[in-house]
């Protein structure tokens, strides 16, 4: 019998790549059954080392802060940093129904490898497509109840991980970490033209590492140079939702496992941007 006479129409959930196609192959992955996440957001950069993590967690902190139930997916899963961020230490826990994510102390709901691993410090050894599949499964198998705004961290680049994420899951829009560096202008190019290919808005872009407060007469030092974010946002079309500045508070509360506890008002503009973004 002919391909033809078997077909049954349904464009959309078939996999052939016949010439009466009349709708593109859909690969997104349903969430677990039990799951129900109203907006996904997607933290992303060309690079790595620019605060992925720490934007990821401070957003999901800020956006709590307004009443909503916020979750994080750590999709960085050869170098998953969440947990640290948060002071969690336990286990995620597997029930028969599926996998439930560790909720930190402000309610926020997390899903890390390191949740997994018998110990945190073990390194993840495993090739791409591995890695592209625990992300998956971090949607499909988990159990996320009740999620208003769910932020996804990122691994750097525009590789494997990335593109599944793009693929699988509803992403409704992304947040740009950049740094002050010159070489930023191709780093934000590369992140906002793989958004394009795939079809998903940016919302914005938040500068980290922007400046140095002193600590003696409160001037603004630029460690890194003069910044070009705001070029690059015209370029683009896109607003600068956040200068964050190098504070060794920072990173002592990322240490120490109290991210929740930090002072977030330079983060204030981002969160309402995601707020409206969703509303409209």
């Amino acid at each position: 019998m002919s391909n033809q006479s078997q077909c049954s129409h349904d464009c959309e959930h078939c996999a052939s790549n016949c010439g009466d196609r009349t709708a593109p192959q859909s690969f997104q992955e349903n969430p677990h059954e039990m799951s129900c996440i109203r907006k996904v957001i997607g933290v992303v950069s060309g690079k790595g080392g620019v605060g992925k993590s720490f934007v990821s967690s401070t957003m999901a902190v800020a956006m709590a802060r307004r009443g909503y139930h916020a979750a994080i997916l750590d999709a960085d899963i050869t170098g998953p940093s969440i947990p640290k961020a948060f002071g969690v230490t336990q286990r995620a826990i597997g029930t028969e129904a599926g996998i439930l994510p560790v909720k930190t102390k402000g309610g926020i709901d997390i899903m890390s490898v390191n949740l997994l691993l018998e110990d945190a410090t073990d390194p993840v050894v495993v090739r791409g497509p591995i890695i592209a599949g625990t992300v998956k499964q971090f949607w499909t198998d988990v159990i996320w109840s009740d999620v208003d705004f769910m932020f996804v961290d990122m691994p750097p680049g525009t590789g494997d991980v990335p593109l599944t994420v793009f693929q699988s899951l509803p992403v409704d829009g992304i947040l740009v970490v950049t740094s002050p560096q010159d070489l930023v202008s191709m780093i934000v190019d590369k992140a906002v033209k793989m958004a394009a290919m795939m079809d998903i808005p940016v919302i914005g872009l938040i500068e980290n590492y922007s400046f140095v407060r002193c600590p003696d007469c409160g001037k603004e030092l630029k460690i890194f140079g003069e910044s070009h974010i705001d070029e690059i946002a015209e370029k683009h079309h896109l607003p600068v939702l956040a200068r964050l500045p190098i504070d060794p508070g920072f990173a002592k509360a990322c240490d120490e496992g109290k991210v929740e506890e930090l002072e977030l008002s330079a983060l204030e503009k981002a969160a309402a941007a995601v707020e409206n973004f969703v509303r409209g």
